[in-house]
């Protein structure tokens, strides 16, 4: 049966995640439990016997994050949630976005020619943008994909690497390069790229160059300077579109440097033809203890913040500790 999964395992997750007693009998699928949990698993179950009957596969890692989206939104349906696939080939899975902020930068990417994608790790910003730029290629909408990234090393000094330029940047592409043959077959993507068609490469690689009918992505854009990101931007010709992606929490510029994505932020937030689609921890579709990672970081920064604004507030010159 479609709905339950291998030995029932999607009906097992879906009451652990919805509190709801979920059992099958037959070809009957029993509910029991408390009216709001029984009620939330209806609407799970409805939603995807709707999306199995059009061809979509509902996985496991589905179950949590669509019950979060139908709890946030008593008006949602699981079609809503899911129903947004980006298909690239036949003989691959469809990607679909999982949350609402997700089909949100699926919509703006494709209504926009440049949109940001700012937020944390593991939030589907880079594979999303791809996964459009992939479609856009195969359907012939542009004529080339161009995946750039700043080679910039997070943290670690790796030396002078040995081989010649390419064998040089490739780990900083690396990233890139998984996202690509996860979309679509490792000849396929060696074709494209022999013809030109899919070009990955360092960010330094874009001066001078005038991007016309290309799809072009910005990844870890956080680590790109203000420099670098103005030479960026300006890049983009005629037929083109440009995601540019990152996390502003995770620069590994060196101090004092200011990240381009933070400015551009700043720069360009209401200008017409501009998108930004802000992501959260509640984005997050890795592993689930990545998105409890995320949250414990974002609470020790705040903590941070608000010390370091205490340290900076000023005190009363008379010793009291109050602001004058």
């Amino acid at each position: 049966m479609v709905l339950s999964g291998p030995q029932s395992n999607l009906l097992a997750e879906l009451s652990r995640q919805s509190g709801a007693e979920v059992s099958l009998r037959g070809n009957v699928i029993n509910l029991t439990g408390a009216e709001p949990d029984v009620r939330l698993a209806y609407r799970f179950l409805c939603g995807a016997a709707d999306l199995a009957s059009r061809g979509h596969q509902i996985g496991l890692e589905d179950v949590a994050r669509s019950l979060r989206g139908l709890r946030s939104n008593a008006d949602s349906t699981l079609s809503d949630l899911l129903d947004e696939a980006i298909l690239i080939s036949p003989r691959r899975r469809a990607v679909v976005p999982k949350t609402p902020a997700q089909r949100a930068y699926i919509e703006a990417i494709r209504t926009h020619d440049l949109t940001f994608g700012i937020g944390p790790a593991g939030t589907g910003k880079t594979y999303l943008a791809m996964a459009m730029a992939a479609a856009a290629l195969v359907q012939k909408r542009v004529k080339r994909v161009i995946l750039a990234r700043p080679a910039v090393e997070a943290g670690e000094k790796l030396g002078f690497l040995p081989g010649d330029l390419a064998e040089k940047v490739n780990p900083y592409l690396r990233p890139l390069y998984d996202a690509l043959n996860d979309m679509l077959d490792f000849e396929r993507v060696e074709q494209l790229r022999e013809r030109g068609q899919i070009e990955v490469a360092p960010l330094a690689f874009m001066r001078g160059r005038t991007l016309n009918d290309s799809f072009v992505i910005l990844d870890e854009a956080q680590n790109a300077t203000s420099e670098q990101m103005r030479m960026f931007l300006t890049r983009l010709g005629y037929g083109s579109k440009a995601v540019v992606t990152g996390d502003i929490t995770q620069t590994d510029l060196p101090q004092g440097a200011r990240s381009g994505l933070r400015e551009a932020r700043d720069l360009f937030t209401g200008i017409e033809g501009i998108a930004f689609c802000a992501f959260s921890d509640a984005d997050v579709v890795r592993h689930p203890l990545v998105q409890r990672i995320v949250v414990a970081y974002e609470d020790r920064d705040a903590r941070i913040a608000e010390e370091r604004a205490a340290r900076e507030r000023p005190r009363d010159p008379g010793g009291t500790g109050t602001p004058p």
